[in-house]
């Protein structure tokens, strides 16, 4: 997939984006049966998992950290259930908090450099099975996944065998500038933002004060709402700094697991002039930066595309480096 093309009847990285999100396959009837399991937290809040389970106990189980306002359910983590039930493998989306359909209990959510998170999910998971353990991370939860790479470093791979980002906004201030203005910001900001509100606003009922609620209701760029929300809920003292300090582009030369990093350079969230050359990462990442495939995209075949094909690439390179 290093070389991908897109489909010549999907030009551009708007339509590679969008359209494989609503209307290529694998489609909703097409979703596997999920065994779902709750885990309480050590902050008295719990998070939901949506597992797969081979038949084969010491099979590999890849772990699919999804992306903002995602979840098990979304058409990339459907395609990576597939992929991995056709490999023999098991498989686990763990939700981030408030994303399986039910809000947390605690006075946060989650965030793109959430590796704390990520790293507690992926030790449990490691502690309680005796099979290799491979990771995944969608745009989001990408960035997060590479944080925690990051902030392991030689101990990464004491519990994940191989690592994989796809469509993750390395740099978070040049992604969020990009998505909070023209086009992305009528189209793809005013969308996550028409779900993130509502979702804040439920938390705030459940914490009266804990965050600024008419500056959050007057937000309407991500920017906006990671100030007034995001950032303080969880540590940083805006948006700034949050963006800053939650980017796995300035640190991916100190991973020492074996990682790809899959972002298409026509990506409209994560522009191509802020993506990493080879020259500001380690031996140990592997670099796949297609000319086209939008977003988390990456459509194959004829209309109306399917999306199993790229998360059966990565599943392919999971294998062979770990």
């Amino acid at each position: 997939m290093h070389d991908y093309r897109a489909p010549p009847w999907l030009p551009g990285g708007h339509l590679q984006t969008i359209w494989p999100s609503l209307f290529a396959r694998p489609r909703q009837a097409d979703a596997p049966p999920y065994r779902r399991e709750r885990w309480s937290t050590p902050d008295a809040d719990f998070v939901d998992l949506d597992h797969l389970d081979a038949a084969d106990p010491a099979a590999p189980r890849l772990v699919l950290f999804h992306g903002l306002e995602s979840s098990s359910t979304s058409r990339y983590a459907l395609a990576f259930a597939l992929a991995a039930r056709a490999a023999g493998w098991s498989f686990t989306v763990p939700h981030f908090r408030g994303c399986s359909g039910e809000p947390n209990l605690a006075p946060r959510a989650y965030h793109s450099g959430d590796f704390e998170e990520v790293g507690w999910i992926l030790e449990r998971l490691r502690t309680r099975e005796r099979r290799p353990l491979l990771a995944a991370g969608v745009s989001l939860g990408g960035n997060a996944l590479l944080r925690w790479a990051e902030e392991q470093g030689e101990a990464a791979a004491a519990t994940a065998c191989a690592v994989a980002a796809v469509s993750a906004p390395l740099d978070l201030a040049a992604a969020g500038r990009a998505i909070d203005r023209g086009f992305n910001r009528a189209v793809y900001a005013r969308r996550f933002l028409q779900t993130m509100k509502p979702r804040a606003l439920a938390k705030w009922q459940q914490h009266p004060g804990l965050f600024d609620r008419q500056r959050l209701l007057r937000a309407t760029t991500l920017w906006a709402f990671d100030d007034v929300f995001t950032a303080p809920l969880h540590g940083f003292a805006g948006a700034d700094d949050y963006w800053r300090r939650a980017s796995a582009k300035p640190l991916l030369h100190t991973i020492r697991v074996p990682t790809l990093v899959f972002n298409a350079r026509n990506d409209p969230f994560v522009p191509g002039d802020s993506l990493p050359g080879a020259a500001e990462v380690g031996a140990h990442v592997t670099l796949w930066q297609p000319a086209e495939g939008g977003h988390v995209g990456f459509p194959r075949g004829p209309f109306p595309g399917d999306v199993r094909p790229f998360a059966d690439a990565v599943l392919g390179w999971l294998r062979h480096a770990g």
